[in-house]
């Protein structure tokens, strides 16, 4: 059943002090050695490229998966999908046909039925351009969403009943770099809050740079950092980025050049300072790959990466004093192009979204070294390209 969206305004709370205790305890709660099991019955949430969003039931002690099912169609297709931190909603971001029959851009907004799984779309808000990753903050206010065909990210407000608002802040970048063809423009292709909530880390592919911002929690609105961003290596292609669980460090995989950098961070700044960069390929390798994913596992020991081509899972061991990779093993997806993978909340398990396979392949992490091993299940999914875990009732 689909519920009309509010249409009255409400004033943007002043979030600083509740974002604070937020990420105060959201830091607590991910901290290296504290415990990472959040229960043992999850709904699992596959985006589709093609098809929608399907579920399955998971049950993380005995690995038991259901056959996937609808929970919520589209005629046009996704491209990520994030969840509220109260865990009752559930965001997803794609295309549209705008007026004029120019490419724009959505954001889908679910209730998630505690019993069934299934979402009932609350409202959809279009944005100027297409959006490409969609995040949102601890406080389960303010979603950000990163264009990478449209140059730019965006702000909207999130209401209480979990519906989409207007649009706070939407920032245009420009820039370039050397791949011919990928870097004529700036293509912003992901953003993450800060573990305190301050500021949003934008992966620029198009620049070779990591983009920050400020939030400005009583307007929602986001503004250009000082400093405004990092660069890497020339023709690196910044993708995605994730922060280790102390805060401390932040993992930037480079979909051009099959890399990751490593960069310690200043939370008092919101500034970044490159310490390392290893490849995510085998020492030799020369075909075609592009990267796509990266993860870090809750006891902060082990860091994972996918490579498309190459269709692998890099594994890397993290060095806590210094936050530095080093290589573990290269293990095959079973499946074409891993554009996406999720640990499960336990850091048990590790679901693959092989897109070009349309199926989504489960292995078990060895919570020692990190290594992957087959857990012997595939699921049918057309053209996955995100999964997320929610707890079940």
């Amino acid at each position: 059943m689909l519920r009309k969206s509010q249409g009255n305004r409400e004033t943007f709370w002043d979030m600083a002090g509740f974002a604070r205790k937020t990420a105060m305890v959201l830091l607590a709660a991910l901290a290296p050695g504290a415990p990472a099991f959040a229960g043992d019955s999850y709904f699992v949430y596959f985006v589709s490229a093609s098809d929608g969003i399907f579920v399955s039931r998971f049950d993380t002690l005995t690995g038991e998966i259901s056959t996937p099912k609808p929970a919520a169609e589209h005629e046009t297709g996704l491209n990520f999908a994030e969840l509220h931190p109260g865990r009752d909603y559930l965001y997803a971001c794609g295309r549209a046909q705008a007026g004029g029959g120019k490419a724009g851009g959505r954001v889908h907004a679910y209730a998630i039925d505690a019993k069934s799984g299934m979402l009932d779309e609350l409202n959809v808000v279009e944005i100027p351009k297409g959006p490409a990753h969609v995040t949102i903050d601890a406080t389960g206010r303010l979603l950000v969403t990163a264009s990478h065909g449209g140059a730019s990210y965006t702000s909207l407000r999130v209401r209480k009943d979990g519906s989409l608002g207007e649009v706070l802040s939407h920032v245009a970048v420009q820039g370039s770099s050397v791949h011919p063809k990928r870097q004529t423009v700036a293509r912003p292709h992901s953003a993450n809050f800060s573990p305190d909530n301050r500021f949003v880390l934008i992966a620029d592919l198009g620049q070779d740079k990591v983009l920050v911002a400020r939030v400005d929690h009583a307007t929602g609105k986001l503004t250009e950092n000082d400093p405004p961003f990092v660069k890497v290596a020339p023709g690196s292609g910044p993708r995605h980025l994730a922060f280790h669980p102390s805060g401390r460090y932040v993992y930037l995989i480079n979909e051009l050049l099959s890399t990751v950098a490593v960069f310690s961070y200043n939370p008092d700044k919101g500034s970044l300072r490159e310490v390392q960069t290893i490849s995510t390929l085998p020492e030799g390798y020369s075909q075609a790959s592009t990267t796509a994913e990266v993860l870090v596992h809750p006891s902060g020991k082990f860091l994972y990466g996918s490579n498309r081509g190459h269709d692998s899972i890099a594994v890397f061991a993290i060095d806590q004093a210094n936050g530095k990779l080093a290589p573990v093993e290269r293990v095959s997806t079973q499946g074409k192009t891993p554009r996406n993978f999720r640990l499960d909340p336990t850091g048990r398990f590790l679901f693959v979204a092989n897109q070009n396979s349309n199926t989504v392949v489960l292995f078990r992490i060895d919570q020692k070294t990190g290594r992957l091993t087959p857990a012997g299940r595939s699921l049918e999914v057309p053209k996955p390209l995100c999964v997320r875990f929610v707890a079940r009732d």
